[in-house]
Protein backbone atom coordinates (compact mmCIF):
# COMPACT_ATOMS: atom_id res chain seq x y z
CA UNK A 1 0.00 0.00 0.00
CA UNK A 2 2.92 2.60 0.52
CA UNK A 3 3.74 2.03 -2.78
CA UNK A 4 0.18 3.16 -4.09
CA UNK A 5 0.86 6.06 -1.37
CA UNK A 6 4.09 6.89 -3.00
CA UNK A 7 3.03 7.03 -6.64
CA UNK A 8 -0.11 8.92 -5.49
CA UNK A 9 2.12 11.43 -4.28
CA UNK A 10 4.58 10.96 -7.25
CA UNK A 11 1.67 11.91 -9.92
CA UNK A 12 0.10 14.81 -7.85
CA UNK A 13 3.95 16.00 -7.60
CA UNK A 14 4.68 15.86 -11.14
CA UNK A 15 1.28 18.17 -12.18
CA UNK A 16 2.45 20.47 -9.95
CA UNK A 17 5.46 21.10 -11.28
CA UNK A 18 4.05 21.38 -14.67
CA UNK A 19 1.23 23.69 -13.39
CA UNK A 20 4.46 26.02 -11.78
CA UNK A 21 6.25 25.51 -14.95
CA UNK A 22 4.27 26.41 -17.41
CA UNK A 23 3.34 30.12 -15.67
CA UNK A 24 -0.16 29.56 -14.99
CA UNK A 25 -1.63 33.01 -15.03
CA UNK A 26 -5.65 34.03 -14.58
CA UNK A 27 -5.65 33.01 -18.46
CA UNK A 28 -4.09 29.41 -17.66
CA UNK A 29 -6.54 28.60 -14.36
CA UNK A 30 -8.15 26.03 -17.49
CA UNK A 31 -5.00 24.58 -18.41
CA UNK A 32 -4.02 24.34 -14.62
CA UNK A 33 -7.89 22.28 -13.97
CA UNK A 34 -7.38 20.09 -17.21
CA UNK A 35 -3.83 19.24 -16.01
CA UNK A 36 -5.36 18.48 -12.84
CA UNK A 37 -8.05 16.30 -14.05
CA UNK A 38 -5.66 14.29 -15.95
CA UNK A 39 -3.25 13.94 -13.53
CA UNK A 40 -6.02 12.54 -10.93
CA UNK A 41 -7.28 9.93 -13.90
CA UNK A 42 -3.75 8.84 -14.10
CA UNK A 43 -3.63 8.06 -10.02
CA UNK A 44 -7.04 6.45 -10.12
CA UNK A 45 -5.57 4.16 -13.24
CA UNK A 46 -2.07 3.66 -11.32
CA UNK A 47 -4.08 2.80 -7.96
CA UNK A 48 -6.34 0.61 -10.26
CA UNK A 49 -3.53 -1.61 -11.53
CA UNK A 50 -1.58 -1.95 -8.41
CA UNK A 51 -4.89 -3.20 -7.16
CA UNK A 52 -4.83 -6.06 -9.66
CA UNK A 53 -0.59 -6.33 -9.52
CA UNK A 54 -1.48 -7.22 -6.28
CA UNK A 55 -4.58 -9.31 -6.24
CA UNK A 56 -2.69 -11.33 -8.72
CA UNK A 57 0.29 -11.59 -6.26
CA UNK A 58 -1.79 -13.21 -3.80
CA UNK A 59 -3.35 -15.52 -5.84
CA UNK A 60 -0.19 -16.69 -6.65
CA UNK A 61 0.71 -17.09 -2.82
CA UNK A 62 -2.51 -19.13 -2.41
CA UNK A 63 -1.66 -20.98 -5.61
CA UNK A 64 1.72 -21.80 -4.81
CA UNK A 65 0.85 -22.72 -0.70
CA UNK A 66 -1.43 -24.89 -2.12
CA UNK A 67 0.46 -26.75 -4.25
CA UNK A 68 2.76 -27.23 -1.90
CA UNK A 69 0.27 -29.63 0.23
CA UNK A 70 2.02 -33.22 0.29
CA UNK A 71 5.70 -31.93 -0.38
CA UNK A 72 6.38 -29.66 3.31
CA UNK A 73 7.44 -31.05 5.60
CA UNK A 74 7.21 -29.31 8.92
CA UNK A 75 10.65 -28.58 11.24
CA UNK A 76 10.19 -26.56 14.17
CA UNK A 77 12.97 -23.45 13.68
CA UNK A 78 14.02 -24.28 10.24
CA UNK A 79 14.23 -22.74 6.75
CA UNK A 80 15.79 -24.88 4.06
CA UNK A 81 13.84 -24.17 0.98
CA UNK A 82 15.84 -26.72 -1.02
CA UNK A 83 14.29 -29.86 0.34
CA UNK A 84 11.03 -28.08 1.53
CA UNK A 85 11.36 -28.02 5.27
CA UNK A 86 9.89 -24.96 7.16
CA UNK A 87 8.30 -23.81 10.42
CA UNK A 88 5.29 -21.85 10.10
CA UNK A 89 7.05 -18.54 9.30
CA UNK A 90 9.87 -19.87 6.92
CA UNK A 91 7.22 -21.29 4.73
CA UNK A 92 5.22 -17.87 4.65
CA UNK A 93 8.49 -16.02 4.51
CA UNK A 94 9.11 -18.30 1.33
CA UNK A 95 5.67 -18.48 -0.58
CA UNK A 96 5.22 -14.61 -0.04
CA UNK A 97 9.19 -14.56 -1.13
CA UNK A 98 8.57 -16.11 -4.51
CA UNK A 99 6.41 -13.21 -5.35
CA UNK A 100 8.75 -10.42 -3.91
CA UNK A 101 7.37 -9.75 -1.03
CA UNK A 102 10.10 -9.90 2.00
CA UNK A 103 8.67 -11.54 5.12
CA UNK A 104 10.96 -11.87 8.50
CA UNK A 105 11.54 -15.50 9.67
CA UNK A 106 9.72 -15.74 13.08
CA UNK A 107 6.12 -15.49 13.62
CA UNK A 108 6.28 -12.88 16.34
CA UNK A 109 8.29 -10.51 13.74
CA UNK A 110 6.26 -11.19 11.06
CA UNK A 111 2.74 -10.24 13.15
CA UNK A 112 5.09 -6.36 13.02
CA UNK A 113 5.31 -6.06 9.25
CA UNK A 114 2.22 -4.44 7.46
CA UNK A 115 -0.80 -3.10 8.39
CA UNK A 116 -2.78 -4.16 10.98
CA UNK A 117 -6.69 -6.13 9.99
CA UNK A 118 -9.19 -6.70 12.43
CA UNK A 119 -10.67 -10.27 12.20
CA UNK A 120 -13.81 -8.95 10.60
CA UNK A 121 -11.76 -7.43 7.43
CA UNK A 122 -10.12 -10.45 6.37
CA UNK A 123 -9.17 -10.40 3.35
CA UNK A 124 -6.97 -13.15 0.89
CA UNK A 125 -3.72 -12.93 1.88
CA UNK A 126 -3.69 -11.50 5.17
CA UNK A 127 -1.20 -12.86 7.23
CA UNK A 128 -3.17 -14.54 10.46
CA UNK A 129 -1.32 -15.12 13.93
CA UNK A 130 -2.28 -17.81 16.48
CA UNK A 131 -1.02 -18.50 20.16
CA UNK A 132 0.26 -22.55 20.22
CA UNK A 133 1.70 -22.83 23.54
CA UNK A 134 1.78 -19.45 25.60
CA UNK A 135 -1.42 -18.05 26.02
CA UNK A 136 -1.56 -14.61 24.27
CA UNK A 137 2.01 -14.68 22.51
CA UNK A 138 1.97 -14.79 18.89
CA UNK A 139 4.12 -18.22 17.93
CA UNK A 140 2.37 -19.39 15.14
CA UNK A 141 1.24 -17.74 11.72
CA UNK A 142 -0.83 -18.87 8.13
CA UNK A 143 -2.24 -17.44 5.22
CA UNK A 144 -5.94 -16.33 5.27
CA UNK A 145 -7.45 -17.75 2.02
CA UNK A 146 -10.99 -16.56 2.38
CA UNK A 147 -14.36 -18.48 3.11
CA UNK A 148 -12.99 -18.63 6.89
CA UNK A 149 -10.50 -20.76 5.79
CA UNK A 150 -6.42 -20.36 5.78
CA UNK A 151 -3.50 -22.10 4.73
CA UNK A 152 -0.50 -23.32 7.71
CA UNK A 153 2.20 -25.05 7.75
CA UNK A 154 2.11 -27.19 10.91
CA UNK A 155 2.29 -30.51 12.40
CA UNK A 156 0.59 -32.16 15.28
CA UNK A 157 -1.82 -35.60 15.61
CA UNK A 158 -1.23 -37.45 11.99
CA UNK A 159 -0.51 -33.78 10.24
CA UNK A 160 3.06 -33.04 9.16
CA UNK A 161 2.84 -30.13 6.45
CA UNK A 162 0.98 -27.91 4.60
CA UNK A 163 -2.91 -28.29 5.73
CA UNK A 164 -5.97 -25.70 5.18
CA UNK A 165 -8.01 -25.32 8.12
CA UNK A 166 -11.04 -23.14 9.32
CA UNK A 167 -10.21 -20.04 11.00
CA UNK A 168 -13.02 -21.04 13.65
CA UNK A 169 -12.29 -23.73 15.32
CA UNK A 170 -8.92 -21.51 16.10
CA UNK A 171 -10.66 -19.07 18.21
CA UNK A 172 -9.50 -19.50 21.12
CA UNK A 173 -5.79 -19.37 20.09
CA UNK A 174 -6.11 -16.59 17.39
CA UNK A 175 -4.53 -13.43 18.32
CA UNK A 176 -4.65 -10.70 15.27
CA UNK A 177 -3.78 -10.40 11.12
CA UNK A 178 -1.54 -8.40 9.32
CA UNK A 179 -2.31 -6.98 5.63
CA UNK A 180 1.63 -7.48 3.64
CA UNK A 181 0.46 -6.99 0.22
Amino acid sequence: MTNINQFKKLIIGAACFAVIATGIGVSGQHSAYAATQSSNAAVQESVATASATSAQKIDKVISLSKSLMGKVKYKFGVNNPSKLWFDCSSFTKYVFGKQGINLKWGSSAQSKQGVYVSKSNLKKGDLVFFSVATPGKVNHVGIYIGGGKFIQNTIGGSVNGVIISDLSKYSKRYITARRVV
